[in-house]
């Protein structure tokens, strides 16, 4: 037996109390709750590092992200969309928190868990070819901090970026103007905007967020994309901590092309094993979500 699953980015306009004003509220007040808590870790990170450290962080672009305390401190402003963007669907009430995850009834671990593990594998081995061919170019900074960075800041802030620009951004333009595909390019235009990259490095943000948009789009849900964007970062964290690389505002040419390509094949792959693996059709009424 299975069950209609409705379309994942044109999902907010089955629920009864959809309204099209609905989505700027929740964005409203995701934004205020976030102010709030971002300025609580603001203040914890002044009390115990100083205002010189977050001077320096945001100071120097994606440098902050070579050391283990810049990565949390950063990504922790950026993990504070999850518990806001909680807040804001309980208080404006157009649907639940759960319909952010998935058409199909909620997050579903078992499925990132899976989606995780060839992504994972790929971007891990794609890193040691690149510091091979290129060269290392970081410092080896193995420590509990980096390792608490790789398994447990990264993930929450790839999931919390899933959230906002394949869930709330994603979905609500999909609601308001009905065609997928529309939605998935605005999307990934916002997504692109939202990273400090040079012009050249914008490019692979681009191709990025069309493939993550996409994923979303043909999975009714962001646990693929979310395991995919997991991947992505843990690599650039163990390459950073590995000292295989250092991270930067200012990618080379050949790097974005290199990352671009190989970011190309992996939706081929994931695609293949997705359509193989029932991630993109129907699912059973038995299936366990949360």
């Amino acid at each position: 037996m299975y069950e209609k699953i409705s379309d994942y980015i044109t999902y907010p306009k089955t629920f009864e109390n959809y309204k099209w004003y609905k989505p700027i509220l929740v964005l409203i007040i995701t934004f205020i709750v976030m102010f709030i808590l971002d300025a609580l870790v603001f203040l914890v990170f002044n009390y115990t590092l100083g205002f010189e450290f977050i001077k320096n962080t945001f100071g120097g672009g994606y440098a902050g992200f070579n050391s283990a305390i810049g990565i949390i401190f950063v990504d922790l402003l950026i993990i504070t969309i999850i518990p806001s963007l909680y807040i804001a669907s309980k208080i404006v009430r157009d649907r639940p928190f759960s319909s952010y995850s998935s058409s199909r009834g909620g997050w579903n671990y078992r499925l990132y868990l899976k989606a995780l593990i060839i992504p994972l594998v790929l971007y891990i081995i794609y890193a040691f070819i690149d510091a091979a061919v290129t060269g290392s170019k970081g410092t080896f900074q193995p420590s509990i901090a980096f390792l608490l960075v790789l398994f447990v800041v990264l993930p929450l802030q790839s999931i919390a970026e899933e959230y906002a620009f394949r869930g709330l951004i994603m979905q609500t333009l999909g609601s308001w103007f009905n065609i997928p595909v529309l939605a998935i390019i605005l999307q990934t235009l916002i997504f692109t905007l939202g990273h400090q990259y040079n012009s050249i490095g914008l490019v692979e943000m681009i191709v990025l967020g069309l493939v993550l948009g996409f994923f979303a789009w043909k999975t009714n849900g962001i646990e693929v994309s979310s395991a995919m964007h997991t991947a992505s970062n843990f690599s650039i964290g163990l390459s950073v901590m590995l000292g295989l690389r250092t991270s930067t505002s200012s990618p080379q040419l050949y790097s974005v092309l290199a990352t671009v390509i190989f970011e190309i094949v992996l939706l081929v792959i994931m695609y293949y094993v997705g359509r193989k693996t029932n991630w993109f059709g129907e699912i059973p009424e038995n299936n366990q979500n949360v």
